[in-house]
């Protein structure tokens, strides 16, 4: 014979679940997704929500960038040259008569694209070398941190410069360059990262029943020290455009007559006092998107760290539970 149940402190056994007098454990909702829960704090960070959005934005213009553009990069039209801002072209017209805001829009896609190719390279590159070097340790970390230590010393441009030296201009030669010098800060990242996961409790756990050395790397260690892996990411993607247009204003990465915001920029730098449209708005869409993913590095760094991000979701309950007695 089981006996009644124990009705909770503070309430009477006729008192139903969710009302007045309940106690909070027996209202409690199932915990979200960790995803989820991380966009939600993110969503209620007002910088980074609306640097999300225009990033969002502008990954979109980049995608249909044919679409959207009104004229070709290339549509030549003398007669429309050195055109100030107008209805007709709301960004004015270059030295050759071409649309700025066409080849901005059609721009996007190419300062995006070698920006995550760039960033893509280092980030698997330096990742599994920051792996492999945090987790054995001794002469693998040695080999391969100093190699890392090596590249790092070199100024990012001037060993970028070096690469395209041996390379050749090129957007493809560009985001290899780029992604080379970025990969010894997602190595030393991720080592910091694992050498504060690799003698966790359950990563000797895994290792005592005999998990290999690959399952407990990815099963264990990197999902455990992917935050800062995350926010890096972030912050070396504005970098990585605006060490592309650097590259395309010198004249090593992007070539005409494909468009390109840092070319545009070189391009204008001849008519700043007589154009300055043609370097204001390639200069303001460089400057608008780097912005953004500084933002949205800040923003994930907030949401990432543990002890914000326990700041945070307290901050949200307590707000919940002032909303829910209002009622």
């Amino acid at each position: 014979m089981t006996g009644a149940p124990v009705p909770e402190p503070g309430s009477s056994p006729d008192t139903p679940a969710g009302a007045p007098g309940t106690s909070p454990a027996a209202t409690l909702r199932p915990a979200r997704p960790r995803w989820q829960e991380t966009l939600g704090l993110l969503a209620r960070n007002p910088t980074a929500a609306i640097a999300s959005l225009l990033l969002i934005a502008i990954v979109l213009i980049a995608i249909f960038d044919d679409t959207l553009a009104a004229e070709g990069p290339n549509d030549i039209d003398v007669a429309e040259r050195l055109q100030s801002p107008s209805w007709e072209h709301p960004f004015g017209t270059d030295d050759l008569g071409r649309d700025i805001l066409s080849r901005i829009i059609l721009g996007a896609s190419v300062s995006l694209r070698v920006g995550f190719l760039a960033v893509g390279f280092a980030l698997v590159v330096g990742t599994l070398i920051g792996l492999l070097a945090g987790y054995y340790g001794r002469w693998v970390d040695d080999v391969l941190m100093r190699f890392m230590d090596m590249l790092f010393a070199f100024p990012a441009v001037l060993l970028a410069i070096a690469v395209l030296a041996v390379r050749g201009p090129g957007s493809g030669n560009t985001a290899l360059a780029i992604g080379i010098v970025y990969t010894p800060i997602f190595a030393r990242v991720t080592r910091a990262s694992v050498l504060g996961v690799r003698e966790e409790v359950y990563v000797r756990a895994s290792r005592s029943v005999g998990a290999s050395d690959w399952r407990i790397l990815t099963r264990h260690i990197l999902p455990n020290a992917a935050p800062p892996i995350i926010v890096q990411t972030s912050i070396s993607l504005a970098f990585a455009v605006l060490a592309e247009a650097a590259l395309s204003f010198l004249g090593l990465g992007t070539q005409p007559p494909n468009p390109s915001w840092g070319l545009m920029l070189a391009e204008g730098r001849s008519y700043i006092e007589l154009a300055w449209w043609i370097a204001f708005f390639p200069g303001m869409a460089i400057f608008l998107t780097v912005l953004c993913f500084n933002l949205l590095g800040d923003g994930l760094r907030d949401v990432l760290d543990p002890r914000q991000r326990t700041q945070m979701s307290g901050s949200g309950a307590a707000v919940a539970a002032d909303a829910g007695g209002e009622k």
